[in-house]
């Protein structure tokens, strides 16, 4: 791993240690590793963290990251290739899902449901907040493997 990808993923992990979510960390991380910080960004990346707004759906983590990479690698105007941001993104996809067995926020929590107060107080009691660290952290770091991977072609 370079030394790019090591601190985009510590930036990651530190902004979710400092009480950002998932998404927002993990979007916020790669916009400063890519020049493209902006007070919108960890905004647009809320309804994204706790698997959707605590529907179950996909990790915040990976959404970050899917974010992340369509900020480096996106087509700007239609008609443009979207092949480098979808390699990209099946790439980090494929890597984290090995890595995790899932990209599903209840499925990498083990079936808790954070739109429960039941699945919340599990959460807490559990100390499953760890585990959401640890997928904010690797999720940056993929997804930056990921975009220099695209990059270099």
């Amino acid at each position: 791993m370079s030394d790019d990808t090591l601190k985009t993923g510590d930036d990651a992990g530190q902004l979710f240690d400092n009480g950002l979510y998932c998404a927002e960390s993990v979007l916020l991380a790669l916009a400063r590793q890519q020049g493209r910080e902006s007070e919108l960004v960890p905004g647009i990346a809320t309804g994204f963290c706790s698997g959707l707004s605590q529907t179950c759906g996909p990790c915040g983590a990976v959404t970050g990251a899917v974010m992340g990479i369509g900020m480096a690698l996106g087509r700007p105007r239609a008609g443009e290739a979207a092949g480098p941001a979808y390699q990209a993104t099946q790439a980090f996809i494929d890597d984290f899902r090995t890595r995790f067995g899932s990209t599903n926020c209840a499925d990498l929590l083990d079936g808790c449901d954070l739109g429960s107060p039941e699945g919340r107080q599990r959460f807490g009691a559990e100390k499953l907040i760890g585990r959401c660290r640890s997928y904010t952290a690797t999720a940056a770091d993929l997804a930056v493997q990921a975009i220099d991977k695209a990059k270099a072609g």
